[in-house]
């Protein structure tokens, strides 16, 4: 008992000598959790998607984690198709999304980093043995396979939409089963995303594809007007890339 308040006074007395000395407390050194950032996502590997086991994986989710960790926060993930993303986004349910700057949509609900993480290419992909359209009257009646739950550029959506070209949209709801129904010539086309159509046509063991580019997409992190100090983060978030990549991390998306 004796041992015990001699302990106690002795590390009282340390603790008032390292205040006095503006040294750091023990309290002051205790670990404090960080403040979580809700971060929304579509599948789309191999830059972000859930594995198997349920863990978010990816080139760009580990990027997102070294920024948000150099600027004091963490992420929790969660996995989105892009309606419910973008109305996350407008009300503040989600508060950051790693993406395409400008979308029409999110015009005034936020706010993009200046920071360029990456660009992701969308084409128009086609068997080998067809040959490339004359962009957009050569796609008049064709069959154009989707992916489900993504979203493209007015230009692309102006397209599809364009009642004159007659055009048959088949969606699926993974990359794989995409290329399957292009190579079953169960569609004429697919518009796509490179990245994820190349991770997924290794899996299938299918030889390259002819593709015709139709825009290159820059990434950024774009945040929630209704996150918390919203102006702030997006200051932070560009702060956090700029330190990291003067210690030499590597901050472009392969």
């Amino acid at each position: 008992m004796l041992f015990r308040r001699i302990a106690w006074l002795i590390a009282m007395l340390f603790c008032l000598h390292a205040n006095a000395s503006g040294l750091p407390t023990l309290a002051d050194r205790l670990p404090r959790p960080l403040p979580v950032l809700e971060v929304g996502y579509y599948e789309f590997p191999p830059y972000t998607y859930t594995a198997p086991d349920g863990n978010v994986l990816g080139s760009g989710a580990e990027m997102v984690r070294r920024i948000l960790l150099q600027a004091g926060y963490r992420a929790h993930f969660r996995s989105l198709p892009s309606a419910r993303l973008y109305l996350g986004l407008q009300d503040g349910s989600v508060q950051l999304w790693a993406g395409a700057p400008g979308k029409p949509e999110l015009v005034g609900s936020t706010l993009e980093c200046e920071r360029t993480l990456g660009h992701v290419d969308l084409n128009l992909y086609r068997l080998p043995s067809h040959p490339a359209p004359q962009l957009p009257q050569g796609l008049t009646g064709s069959r154009i396979i989707l992916i489900s739950g993504y979203s493209y550029w007015k230009p692309i959506t102006d397209l599809l939409d364009n009642p004159q070209l007659k055009l048959e949209l088949h969606r699926t709801s993974t990359h794989v089963a995409a290329l399957q129904m292009l190579e079953r010539q169960r569609g004429d086309y697919l518009i796509d995303y490179q990245a994820p159509v190349e991770q997924a046509r290794r899996e299938l063991q299918m030889p390259p594809l002819a593709f015709d580019r139709l825009y290159s997409v820059p990434t950024k992190l774009i945040v929630s007007r209704r996150a918390p100090d919203a102006e702030q983060l997006r200051a932070q978030l560009d702060h956090a890339y700029d330190e990291l990549q003067a210690a030499g991390y590597e901050m472009e998306l392969p």
